[in-house]
């Protein structure tokens, strides 16, 4: 082996011991006891899986089978209409860093809810949409969000999706969980012929599988690419939206000790605070921690020959940095950004830019 290829190889098997230390610590830092439950029936639960499963705070999304008659049905029989049931996926997630409001924002992306019969190319009752409440504060909220969806105008058609009472989850066969990364080719073609993605394109103008609220009181929304363009430099729209990479200590924020806190530069959500800034010495800024953890969003990074964690915004869908596991306490992670994706908004701004809620952090 030449030392450049052992090199590589080297480092390539480094990255992945890193990237299972950080999951190890991620699945340590996920407590049992605080993890509350969402149910959801969108269509085809291949489909509904990888949304969820991008957000901070959801612990496990599993695909089954609820709301029928039959006591441990198969696939095959769910399929066939026969049962009562609806494919559905069950949240596993952590209310203290993502609220239920969150989840029926991501929810409301997924689907068209305007359809009785079915959903997209899966016909039948079996694959309709229905909101499963766990308990009477999920009822209330998931009413208004539907309420609020339908008054928003984006549907010219009634929403139809069914708000019911949470009934047993039987667990789909182990071949449907995580189809999305057993069988990557087939879903993608899949998804792609099943229509949905076109659909939520033209409804919501992005072929995302939808991190992002729906809600019409948002403040925090992606412009179009043309917009994008004007506004953004040529720097920030490639580390953005093409996933690109500013130089190592020639950025704006590297090196910055202001207080404040760091804001998506496409959407403006907040993402991070002066306060979990710490110098890394890799020439990009640097965090412990996101200062508003709903509002990001990681994914598996299988480039440059490596695994690494993608870190994103959630309703900007910015391309942000990625997140390593060997940052300083108390997390011990790294979020290591790009300058380009960020605006700072200094503590004496905050009031006057809407950003009042974060001044108290600085009043010290």
């Amino acid at each position: 082996m030449r030392p450049i290829h052992f090199l590589l190889a080297f480092a390539g098997v480094m990255a992945l011991l890193a990237c299972a230390r950080y999951d190890e610590n991620r699945a340590k830092d996920t407590h049992p006891e605080r993890l509350a439950n969402a149910t959801f029936a969108g269509g085809c639960f291949w489909c509904m899986e990888p949304p969820f499963e991008r957000l901070s705070g959801v612990a496990e999304v599993i695909s089954g089978y609820t709301g029928g008659q039959k006591k441990n049905p198969t696939y095959e029989e769910v399929s066939s209409g026969t049962t009562g049931h609806v494919e559905a996926v069950q949240v596993l997630y952590d209310p203290s860093v993502l609220t239920y409001q969150e989840l029926l924002n991501v929810f409301w992306r997924q689907i068209d809810p305007t359809d009785p019969g079915g959903q997209f190319v899966d016909r039948g009752a079996q694959y309709r949409t229905v909101i499963f409440y766990h308990n009477e504060e999920q009822k209330r909220l998931a009413e208004e969000s539907k309420d609020a969806l339908q008054k928003s105008g984006r549907f010219k058609s009634t929403i139809v999706t069914e708000i019911l009472p949470a009934a047993e989850f039987y667990r789909a066969e182990e071949y449907h969980q995580d189809y999305h990364r057993k069988n990557p080719v087939r879903y993608k073609f899949y998804r792609y012929r099943s229509g949905r993605d076109q659909y939520l394109e033209k409804i919501w103008g992005s072929k995302e599988e939808g991190d992002k609220s729906v809600t019409a009181e948002s403040r925090f929304v992606k412009p179009s690419r043309e917009e994008l363009r004007k506004k953004l430099t040529p720097l920030q729209y490639k580390v953005t939206q093409e996933e690109g990479t500013e130089r190592a200590f020639d950025n704006e924020y590297w090196d910055s000790k202001k207080p404040g806190i760091y804001v998506d530069i496409v959407s403006g959500e907040p993402l991070f605070s002066s306060l979990d800034k710490y110098d890394s010495g890799t020439g990009w800024p640097s965090f412990t921690r996101p200062l508003e953890p709903g509002n990001i969003v990681e994914r598996e990074d299988r480039s440059l020959f490596t695994r690494r964690t993608e870190v994103r915004s959630r309703q900007g869908d910015s391309h942000l940095g990625h997140v390593f596991p060997d940052g300083p306490p108390p997390t011990g992670l790294r979020y290591c950004m790009n300058s380009a994706a960020l605006r700072f908004v200094p503590a004496e701004d905050l009031e006057r830019e809407g950003y009042g809620k974060y001044k108290k952090l600085f009043e010290r």
